[in-house]
């Protein structure tokens, strides 16, 4: 029994720690970029092209036969007769082509390049998985901090109505504002109520991108940094060197030009030996055939398909080079676009944090001495602080929206 209870509490003890857990961005990265079956399925598809990269040195199979050699459909003919040997043999035939060595070095650079590609598409797709944890967090640290003030807002009207039914009882005062104030607390809850099933959206989908139970509990570190951007970042340069994007694009490129070049080398010539064993009866001597063979791929009416092919991969990097060209240009004008209202944004928030929500919560205030003074009336107050706290929501709504542009110059420049 005492192991059992035993074993109870540490349980319980468990999924309390559990639940207190607090993740930071960096330790939600580090999860990403360890559990999810996206990235480790574009390693294995990267091990895949590299294992089968191997077989381009192998060897054409060889090629070997049985049969009648220069017999006569008259078996008579086959014996000796009047001293002379008979006619046919049993031919053993063997060939063997030699691949050419550039050849196969031009195969296997190719194939073992492609890995690369999909390398690259994991850093894009490793920046996207980011975009869309880091754009949860910031939603929650602000849905936090909404809650907050909702909490506060709760204790201040709950303040008013104890106030308010004392001066009533009292006749001191009208209950006029009462039932408004009595409202507002239902509605704070009702918003307590939709912000808290936010957190729990924003929650599940943070335990997705980490490729855990969408049920496990964690909380959030609630701070949040401001990350230096300047114009030097967007430039063509920059943005070139720093998306995984143009990189995919890039060894794309590099791919194609070592197919074109193994396309081309597919038209070298092939050699080969070939060898023929004859065993004659009734009195034929035992013969043999060596020869050596080649294999002329680079004949005109034999080289279209690889010639064609070659062309082909010059446009399609000539495509991917524009492609890459299109992305930057759009990239840039996203990015210097999201600065500057970021930029506004932080200038909205700071004319908030030092004039307009110290002036509302200095009206309160003084509101609020001037109702416990009895010089003021309830419904004042009331709307002393409904300004403050609209105000206050409003300034976290401004806060929320800087934040994702945050989150989307980050994705932009791959910053992680």
């Amino acid at each position: 029994m005492k192991r059992i209870i035993i074993m109870a509490g540490l349980t319980c003890f468990l999924h309390a720690v559990n639940a207190q857990q607090v993740l930071r961005m960096d330790e939600i990265k580090v999860a990403i970029e360890k559990n999810h079956p996206s990235l480790k399925m574009l390693d294995a598809e990267a091990r895949s092209m590299n294992e089968a990269a191997k077989g381009a040195y192998s060897w054409m199979p060889p090629e070997l036969g049985a049969g009648f050699y220069m017999t006569p459909y008259n078996p008579e003919k086959w014996k000796v007769m009047d001293g002379q040997p008979g006619m046919g043999a049993v031919m053993l035939s063997g060939l063997q082509m030699f691949p050419s060595k550039k050849k196969q070095d031009a195969e296997y650079a190719f194939m073992n390049a492609q890995s690369s590609v999909e390398l690259q598409k994991k850093a894009m797709l490793e920046n996207e998985l980011l975009y869309t944890a880091r754009k949860n967090y910031y939603d929650w640290i602000v849905l936090e901090k909404k809650l907050k003030v909702l909490d506060e807002n709760e204790r201040l009207l709950n303040f008013m109505m104890q106030s308010a039914e004392i001066r009533y009882k009292n006749g001191l005062g009208k209950i006029n504002a009462y039932y408004k104030a009595k409202a507002a607390i239902a509605t704070v809850g009702n918003m307590k109520l939709m912000l808290s099933n936010e957190i729990s959206q924003k929650k599940i989908m943070i335990n997705t991108v980490m490729n855990r139970d969408v049920a496990t509990s964690f909380s959030i570190d609630s701070n949040y940094e401001w990350v230096g951007f300047n114009s030097d970042m967007f430039t063509n340069t920059a943005l070139m060197d720093q998306r995984s994007d143009i990189k995919v694009i890039n060894k794309n490129i590099e791919v194609n030009k070592l197919q074109r070049v193994a396309e081309l080398a597919k038209l070298k010539p092939e050699f080969g030996i070939k060898y023929d064993h004859m065993m004659g009866w009734a009195k034929q001597p035992w013969l043999f055939s060596a020869m050596v063979m080649m294999k002329l791929p680079l004949a005109k009416w034999s080289s279209k398909m690889n010639k064609a092919k070659a062309e082909s991969l010059v446009w399609q990097n000539e495509a991917l080079v524009n492609q890459q060209q299109m992305i930057v240009n759009e990239a840039g004008g996203m990015a210097v676009s999201a600065l500057s209202e970021l930029e506004l944004k932080k200038k909205q928030m700071n004319l908030y944090e030092q004039q307009i929500i110290p002036a509302l919560r200095k009206n309160f205030q003084t509101m609020q001495l001037g109702y416990e003074q009895n010089t003021e009336e309830l419904f004042e107050l009331f709307d002393a602080w409904e300004a403050l706290s609209m105000t206050q929501m409003d300034y976290f709504d401004q806060l929320q929206k800087a934040l994702q542009m945050q989150a989307e110059l980050m994705k932009i420049l791959e910053i992680k």
